[in-house]
């Protein structure tokens, strides 16, 4: 959180992006946007940490353009990673009732405290302590039992872990920052709150985030998470197999993959091909539409393949009533959704936000802060709302904000991107 206010930040550290927001709860409840920005990531392989200084700088960088933004020094960030190699573990507890024979909000902390300080496998830590389910007296309840008369109550969580290290390089990279490192939240549980609808969670769904290093699911029902997954891959291999498979630059074939790419080869069509521009005396290369898109397939058909048998890990695949809600950068490719359901034989659809913020709301149209919009609403679930006359005050210094160049400091960063990738200017040439 900011210092002068119930302002809360939050960043999302990925592969190829880091994206964060500032925003608030406005008078009526709802999420307002104070401040967004986003700038390619660097020091991240695979949502893990491997250079310090480079990932600091990368954090700096979006942290003072929501300072521009926001008119607030920010001290505090929360965080989401893509947590590779993360295990669950299960956990059962305990305990007789401490309020003569009803349930107590403290029977459930000290439960959970327990789950807490369970002991688990060595260099791991806990992440995060989630609740599957409460019996009281042998009875399965509702899962806020506060109130229900019983003796024993009885509760079985998930413990979602995570290599010790991961935690201390982020810790690392935000005291080099010189930022107070917040709330650390795993990508998929925070992309949950973006993408699904609580009856999604309830009837059971999939989230299936393909990023650029890695492919994360989590796996819901009954309001639940119940298993979660990172797949070390997505689309840098995808883009890499292009790469080898055509025998060209790592800059073409992610050109490639992003403007002439699709999910399923028999769709493509076979008469169109795409010029690839001779450099240094050699000659220009052609690569047909089809064979690009097999290409594309045979790596998604492995990730795909690779979701479905953690579906059918988490023990509840048959009962999911719903189906699979796709995100990420790749979920861009055409025909996607029919590869995805054609592999799993479940229903699926493309993501888009359930969250709608009081203000900017197009900017979420796309997939690029989704994961940070879902981590900001669990970071603003216990904010109170500011009373009428502190939003007035607000609104007055917020009017008052100029960049002297004319443009917003958030489009700058996005700007940045944008040159980065288009940093070349020779063009793809579609027959």
């Amino acid at each position: 959180m900011a210092s002068r206010s119930n302002l809360s930040v939050v960043i999302d550290i990925g592969t190829s992006k880091i994206a964060a927001l500032a925003g608030r709860k406005d008078e009526n409840g709802k999420i307002e946007i104070v401040g967004m920005a986003q700038t390619p990531a660097k020091g991240v392989k695979r949502g893990v940490v491997f250079n310090i200084e480079e990932l600091a700088a990368a954090i700096s960088q979006v942290v003072e353009a929501l300072e521009k933004q926001t008119e607030e020094d920010i001290t505090k960030v929360n965080v989401a990673i893509a947590g590779q190699r993360v295990k669950l573990e299960e956990y059962k507890g305990y305990r007789f009732t401490s309020d003569e024979g009803v349930v107590t909000r403290f029977d459930l902390n000290e439960l959970h405290n327990e789950a807490r300080s369970h002991k688990v496998e060595q260099d791991y830590k806990i992440l995060h302590v989630i609740p599957q389910q409460f019996i009281v007296d042998n009875e399965i309840t509702e899962m806020s039992p506060v109130g229900i008369t019983g003796r024993k109550l009885e509760a079985n969580f998930k413990l979602v872990t995570i290599p010790e290290v991961q935690l201390l390089n982020i810790q690392r990279v935000f005291d080099r920052a010189g930022i107070e490192l917040g709330e650390v939240t795993l990508s998929t549980l925070a992309i949950s709150e973006a993408v699904l609808t609580e009856d999604e969670k309830e009837i059971g769904s999939v989230v299936l985030d393909i990023g650029a290093g890695t492919s994360k699911l989590a796996v819901y029902y009954g309001n639940v998470m119940m298993h979660t997954a990172v797949i070390p891959f997505g689309g840098n291999v995808v883009t890499n197999d292009i790469k080898e498979g055509c025998a060209i630059l790592a800059k073409w074939a992610e050109k490639l993959k992003v403007s002439y790419g699709q999910a399923l080869g028999d769709f493509a069509d076979e008469q169109k091909v795409v010029t690839i521009p001779g450099h240094s005396g050699w000659e220009p290369k052609e690569i047909s539409f089809k064979s690009l898109a097999f290409i594309i397939q045979a790596r998604l058909e492995e990730i795909i393949d690779n979701v479905y048998y953690h579906i059918e890990k988490s023990g509840i695949g048959s009962q999911l009533g719903s189906g699979i809600v796709i995100t990420g950068g790749t979920s861009n490719l055409n025909n996607i959704v029919s590869l995805v359901k054609f592999r799993t034989g479940m229903d699926a659809r493309k993501a888009f936000s359930v969250i709608h913020p009081s203000n900017r709301r197009k900017d979420f149209q796309t997939h690029e802060y989704l994961t940070a919009l879902g981590l900001l609403k669990m970071m603003l679930a216990g904010v109170a709302v500011p009373e009428p006359e502190q939003v007035k005050e607000k609104n007055k210094k917020a009017k008052k904000k100029r960049d002297k160049s004319g443009m917003s400091p958030w489009i700058k960063v996005v700007q940045g991107v944008l040159d980065y990738i288009d940093d070349d200017n020779d063009d793809l040439a579609m027959k």
